[in-house]
């Protein structure tokens, strides 16, 4: 594993509402991506009060070769989970809450029916939080799709992750040109979509410039630009570390491009300042 640059160096979590914040995650049994994949952000977010819950359940059925979610049969859903991710974002007293899931490849629903009571019980409990839902593909099953669709989150993010050529390295059991039909319906759809690419893989700078070009012409909205991070010595290696400087430079293109907003640096991850994103 390479050595970090200086410019991805962060301070190890400190603060009340930090403790505050996990003490609240631990007391409900909630699970976060922000722990589940390692973010380095979370000293940061936990900071100002925010985390992105991650719903059912924290075992994933992809075996995606950058994620440091665990991989393997999921348990039973927990019907339980969306009353008690609503009573967090109440106690949390969160505005705008962020919510994505495993992807759960092994039920009839992908996990879509779970995913529409979740946004529906949060509403009830906290009718002035806005919410962005960070959603899988559903294998393509567009009925499942159109469920998120219906209760119409205020944004909707689908992570393309990766550059056409590396997909199938990367995300072994996801397609590119689906992702991007995710895109594409979601807006169809009249939702306010969002993307993020994760850069450090081998991709090439004409790689990267057609992937955002692709999903400027599926219809997305938001992009977030990141530098990938090895979370184990099993995971697929970094092969670049990009530069700041690269990270402005692609914000620039995908500004021109059309994209409505452009999160893009080294350290920023699909949730990382989401609640800029609601322009």
């Amino acid at each position: 594993m390479k050595n970090k640059p200086s410019w991805l160096k962060v301070k190890l979590p400190t603060g009340e509402e930090y403790k505050k914040v996990r003490n609240i995650v631990s007391e409900h049994k909630l699970h976060t991506i922000c722990e589940s994949g390692n973010c380095p952000n979370m000293g940061e977010c936990w900071g100002a009060g925010t985390a992105t819950f991650m719903i059912l359940g924290n075992i994933c059925t992809r075996s995606c070769g950058f994620c440091a979610v665990k991989t393997g049969r999921p348990l039973a859903v927990d019907l339980e989970e969306p009353i008690r991710v609503a009573n967090s974002v109440k106690l949390m007293n969160v505005k705008h809450c962020v919510i994505t899931s495993v992807d759960r490849d092994d039920l009839k629903d992908g996990g879509s029916i779970i995913w529409t009571e979740t946004v529906n019980k949060v509403r009830e409990v906290s009718p002035g939080t806005t919410m962005e839902t960070l959603i899988p593909d559903f294998k393509g099953d567009w009925d499942n799709l159109q469920r998120i669709i219906d209760v119409a989150p205020e944004i909707v993010s689908h992570n393309l992750e990766t550059v056409r050529r590396l997909t199938k390295q990367v995300r072994i059991q996801a397609k590119y040109d689906r992702s991007l039909e995710v895109i594409k319906r979601l807006k169809d759809g009249g939702m306010r979509t969002k993307s993020g690419v994760m850069l450090g893989l081998g991709e090439t700078e004409e790689e990267v410039i057609e992937t955002m070009q692709d999903l400027t012409n599926a219809g997305c909205d938001i992009l977030t630009l990141g530098q990938y991070l090895q979370p184990t010595p099993k995971h697929l290696a970094v092969q670049e570390f990009i530069t700041p400087a690269q990270f402005a430079k692609y914000k620039g293109i995908g500004l021109k491009m059309g994209l409505r907003y452009v999160e893009s640096g080294p350290l920023v991850r699909s949730s990382y300042h989401a609640e800029k994103h609601m322009f």
